[in-house]
């Protein structure tokens, strides 16, 4: 019985008998174990002083944490001594999660892996379901700051977006980046996923779990080690290509006034018949893109490759050593347009100074004293490995007005293997590309220009950018190996501007070809074997726009058909 004061009877039993040890001590107060209370006539001789209870255990014992929370996810007024959760003691938004460590963790592996996928795609999120408040919101914040970024670079700044790419110093960072953005992305996911488990996972759920969470890893991963490998690859092909070879020929120009005093920018486009990097080959397509720096329509002007007495720009030293153009004594096949290239180097080496490549210098030369303009820059495709090329972009599709051969030789009677068939939009693979673009087995070198004109339509119609992007790895391996210039890395920029205004302008075609069956007196016949100058500078002119470009004589029409028409399907 207790006394008045309030005291627990003094008997064996409640002084530590047999079944004291049984007995649930008394929590402490808040200020420690039990205090004696003040002496007092019931007083006995001693008193039971309670054990202290460590912080833990007392948290244990009643379910309430040393700071006062309630364990397990369970408020103090509904839940019961063992911890168990009282019906309707969890708020709806924490009946998935259990309160643990300070954090909030899954009840099962469902809700965990689910958690996890949250925070893969919106990052952050996970932090804010498992209670990290402060963790969640840094990464979410930055989360939203780069899809922000990316969204207005992509909207607002295509132009700097393509000087990018054209940049090997800006790409090799931007591939450093990506591998940066994907290991934290990557550290986000496995984190979260260890913050929402349950703790009490089995060792197969532990298995599945993490399968899971390295699939996710994978699915973010994948895009941008794609994007990092394309960025270097990019830097390398540009890298290889452009800014490597010293030119006596290209202009000298500044950054503010990349195409000096003229308002156009020629570019010879040549074709020839092996490496790129062989000396001696023959350049038996040659082509010069004039564009208009300005409104970028462009001109092609094609050349036959028969083109003879050449002449050279005055003033330069190849008009001082050939001064009634490209002749001489010999054959006169190694006195043709296409002969430049392998024999001015061969005949006066180091004429023009310093150059990586003297043949296309000295073409450059030529061409610029046929059509009466200064060529700027040459670009040098070897058509033997034209066809990797095509090949890398899954093919290209052209019109076939006639039987095209494939093989043979016509000079000394040798029938082709085979012939491609005429027919509308036909899909040609890299092999049927090359000889569409060179078999002449009984037709003549103009008839071959115009397939080679369509047959860079048909190139920029398949450069589409999912085409590029999907085949980009084998379309940049086989651009190294085909292709060389003499364009600098630091023009670069300048042309992706350029090629922007070219993109929805005006390209026209003007060939020039052998009328043979004209009568040499019909103002319209044109012989490359004895060609007048004169009258091609002034086609030249009046195609850019300039009629200053040469003095006007007889009343000459252009020999020239639309490169559109050419292309057409019209089958003979």
């Amino acid at each position: 019985m207790a006394s008045g004061s309030g005291r627990a009877v003094s008997s064996p039993r409640h002084r530590g008998g047999r079944h004291a040890a049984s007995r649930r001590p008394t929590p402490p107060g808040p200020s420690g174990p039990t205090r004696p209370e003040p002496p007092g006539p019931s007083r006995p001789e001693w008193t039971t002083r309670l054990p202290t209870v460590p912080e833990s255990d007392r948290a244990r014992t009643n379910g309430t944490p040393a700071n006062g929370r309630v364990a397990d996810g369970a408020r103090s007024n509904g839940v019961r001594s063992n911890g168990a959760r009282s019906a309707g003691a969890a708020p709806a938004g924490r009946r998935r999660l259990e309160r643990t460590d300070r954090q909030y963790r899954a009840r099962t592996l469902g809700g965990a892996l689910g958690l996890t996928t949250l925070g893969t795609f919106l990052p952050g999120a996970g932090f804010l379901a498992a209670g990290r408040r402060r963790l969640g919101i840094v990464v979410v914040s930055i989360a939203f700051l780069m899809l922000l970024a990316a969204a207005w670079l992509g909207l607002t700044q295509r132009r700097e977006l393509l000087h990018l790419a054209v940049s090997p110093d800006q790409l090799r960072m931007l591939a450093v980046g990506l591998v940066v953005i994907v290991i934290g992305w990557v550290s986000v996911v496995v984190t979260t996923h260890r913050m929402v488990r349950p703790t009490d996972l089995t060792t197969g759920q532990r298995v599945l779990g993490s399968a899971f969470v390295a699939a996710l890893c994978l699915l973010v991963a994948t895009p941008f080690a794609v994007g990092a490998r394309y960025a270097y690859i990019q830097s390398d092909l540009i890298h290889s290509i452009f800014g490597t070879e010293e030119s006596a020929t290209i202009p000298t120009v500044t950054g503010e006034n990349p195409w000096g005093d003229d308002n156009r920018v020629n570019v010879m486009l040549l074709g020839g018949d092996g490496g790129v990097d062989r000396e001696g080959i023959r350049t038996d397509s040659v082509i010069v893109a004039s564009i208009d720096t300005e409104s970028g329509d462009t001109v092609l002007f094609s050349l036959p490759r028969n083109l003879e007495e050449v002449p050279f720009p005055k003033g330069t030293p190849l008009h001082e050593e050939y001064p009634d153009g490209f002749t001489g004594e010999g054959s006169e096949l190694e006195w043709m347009l296409n002969a430049i290239y392998r024999n001015v180097p061969a005949q006066h080496p180091g004429i023009l100074g310093k150059s990586d490549n003297e043949g296309a210098d000295a073409l450059k030369l030529g061409v610029s004293g046929a059509l009466g303009i200064t060529v700027d820059y040459y670009v040098l495709v070897n058509l033997d490995g034209f066809k990797e090329l095509v090949d890398a972009m899954g093919g290209v599709t052209v019109n076939i007005n006639e039987p095209i051969p494939i093989g043979g030789n016509t000079d000394q009677g040798i029938p082709p293997e085979d012939y491609l068939d005429p027919g509308a939009d036909q899909h040609l693979d890299g092999f049927e590309a090359l000889w569409y673009s060179r078999g002449r087995y009984g037709l003549d070198d103009y008839n071959r220009m115009e397939r080679q004109r369509c047959m860079i339509d048909a190139i920029i119609d398949e450069a589409n950018p999912t085409n590029m992007l999907r085949r980009y790895v084998d379309i940049a391996k086989a651009t190294k190996e085909i292709l060389r210039t003499d364009i600098p890395e630091d023009m670069l920029e300048h042309f992706v501007d350029l090629a922007l205004e070219v993109k929805d302008a005006k390209v026209r075609s003007v060939v020039f070809r052998y009328t043979y069956d004209l009568d040499s007196s019909d103002p319209n016949f044109f012989n490359p074997g004895d060609p007048d100058y004169e009258w091609m500078h002034e086609t030249v002119a009046k195609a850019i726009g300039d009629d200053t470009g040469g003095k006007k004589k007889n009343n000459k029409k252009k020999v020239a058909p639309d490169a559109e028409d050419a292309c057409a399907y019209n089958p003979v």
